[in-house]
């Protein structure tokens, strides 16, 4: 899940694995594979980097101790 912000300032949460594309227009839009489709004030890159972080946060092997 990655955190946005609509474009009228409401934040929204997006499960990332729903993300098919995303568009630079005016505005970025996202489009779900729901095919719905979300105006957000972030950039592509910054979409692309908190998607990229959010995978590495859950994917992260945990380090266990051997004690």
């Amino acid at each position: 899940m990655i955190k946005l912000s609509q474009i009228n300032g409401d934040e929204i949460i997006i499960n990332s694995d729903l993300i098919e594309t995303i568009e630079k227009a005016h505005d970025t839009i996202i489009t779900l594979t729901t095919n719905r489709r979300i105006r957000v004030r972030e950039s592509v890159e910054e979409i692309i980097d908190r998607v990229v972080e959010y995978q590495r946060r859950i994917n992260k092997p945990e380090i266990r101790s051997t004690e």
